[in-house]
């Protein structure tokens, strides 16, 4: 049972404390729509979203008045397009042309975004996953609410590094069509390694083969509410931090737990999972980075923040699990630099380098996220970043991502406006050694001994 103190606790955490349900995620299935025509395609796939998500953002805008819990964003998903598409697309107009009807379709529905104009690529690339890559910088210059991902690797198959090499460049050509609004293409696409089929997160977001024809995902966020409860508790030892944490993002849990399980009920759609995932925004006191400091780090990047990072990714995961059985996506902290003022703080200040950011994606949710650099860094360079974060989601046997924004026209020193959750980010430098040679290498690092579990 409630009691009125929880009920109380509750009030306060979304009045004074920036929790929310950051994405209610709609996961719809469209293998049924394959057709050998793209128009007829192109159809079948506006008749199945409206079908089933025609209602979404409404609803969850009355759950939202009715609950008096902020629900910040109503996304869709759908199957990786590669593999819907590979029955007609014979070229990256064809592509195009499904991405516009996706754009269209989704923006009827009233929704934020849409996931899945994807490609799965880890062990090796169709011609239809190739044709969809080589669409997506025209597909972010021509659309609005469309996310790309690619998964370039996993802990079975190893690294596709002809598919790392090929976002490298990928990603530079979005930015260059895109340059005229600050390279914001790039802010889009994702590229990972062991992509999750459930995430209801963007950019990443894509509805996996294995799931239901329509399903339910709920994304909640509460870095304010962990740090409020860590100001309490300041100076304590290290086993009542960690209780603080996991007893706070087990009731942030379940508010999302009661915002699923009553949207599902209210659109006919089975509950998939929850996402408790820490992901901040620009917002002051809605910080990943200011949970860092309140532990007793000056600034993030400062040595210790990779312990207190995964201390605080464990804690949530650990609460998370106890208030619902369905925990999934990405659930833990995310370390966007854009999306967090005071991991942009940090930058500037000189405390946080890329680097060390990489060595935080060791121990978080995803990985390298938000991150604005020169626009004038090579291809091969993006694709050794890109290469460098796989290897580590490879070997520890979890997600890692790159969002990389490299913005045509800027350098290290300036910053980049994005607006709203995406925030605005400070040019980082990289590394100013080249890898090109191994870059162009063919073929794929393979899986690591681990792997053989079978």
């Amino acid at each position: 049972m409630i009691n009125m103190n929880e009920v109380f606790e509750t009030i306060d955490m979304v009045e004074k404390e920036n929790l929310d349900v950051r994405t209610i995620t709609m996961g719809i299935s469209l293998l049924d729509c394959a057709d050998s025509d793209v128009d007829a395609l192109c159809g079948k796939i506006r008749s199945k979203i409206l079908k089933y998500a025609g209602k979404l953002a409404a609803t969850a805008d009355d759950i939202a008045r009715e609950f008096g819990v902020p629900i910040v964003n109503k996304r869709i998903s759908i199957t990786p397009i590669s593999i819907v598409g590979a029955s007609c697309c014979s070229s990256t107009a064809d592509y195009l042309k499904i991405a516009r009807t996706l754009d269209r379709t989704a923006a009827e529905t009233g929704i934020n975004f849409l996931g899945g104009f994807s490609a799965i690529v880890s062990k090796g690339m169709t011609a239809s996953d190739r044709l969809l890559i080589e669409s997506i910088p025209d597909v972010l210059a021509e659309t609005g609410i469309i996310c790309c991902s690619v998964n370039v690797g996993s802990t079975k198959t190893g690294i596709n590094m002809d598919a790392v090499r090929l976002m490298g460049k990928t990603i530079k050509q979005t930015a260059l069509r895109t340059a005229d609004r600050d390279s914001f293409g790039c802010a889009k696409l994702v590229v990972l390694c062991n992509a999750p089929d459930d995430n209801p997160f963007m950019a990443g977001a894509f509805h996996g083969v294995t799931e239901a024809d329509a399903i339910i995902n709920v994304g909640v966020s509460g870095p304010g509410v962990v740090k409020y409860a860590l100001e309490k508790v300041h100076g304590e030892s290290f086993e009542v931090l960690c209780e603080t944490v996991k007893k706070t993002a087990f009731k942030i849990t379940r508010v999302g737990q009661m915002v699923a399980q009553e949207a599902s009920r209210r659109l006919g759609v089975p509950f998939g999972i929850i996402d408790l995932s820490l992901a901040p925004t620009p917002a002051i006191g809605d910080s990943v980075a200011d949970i860092l400091q309140e532990m007793g780090l000056e600034k993030a990047g400062a040595p210790g923040t990779t312990a207190a990072l995964a201390l605080l990714n464990d804690q949530v995961k650990k609460g998370g699990v106890m208030a619902s059985s369905y925990v999934g996506g990405l659930s833990g902290a995310f370390i966007p630099v854009s999306e967090d003022q005071g991991m942009i703080e940090a930058v500037e200040c000189g405390a946080l380098s890329i680097e060390k950011l990489e060595a935080m994606t060791c121990v978080c949710s995803v990985g390298l996220d938000m991150i604005a650099i020169p626009g004038d860094t090579p291809d091969s360079t993006i694709s050794g970043i890109i290469a460098d974060e796989a290897a580590i989601g490879m070997i520890n046997q979890k997600t890692t991502a790159v969002r990389i924004i490299p913005v045509i026209g800027k350098n290290v020193g300036e910053s980049v406006e994005f607006g709203g959750l995406l925030g605005h980010a400070p040019i980082m430098p990289v590394n100013r050694f080249g890898c090109e040679e191994f870059i162009s290498r063919t073929g794929r690092i393979p899986a690591p001994i681990h792997s053989f579990k079978n």
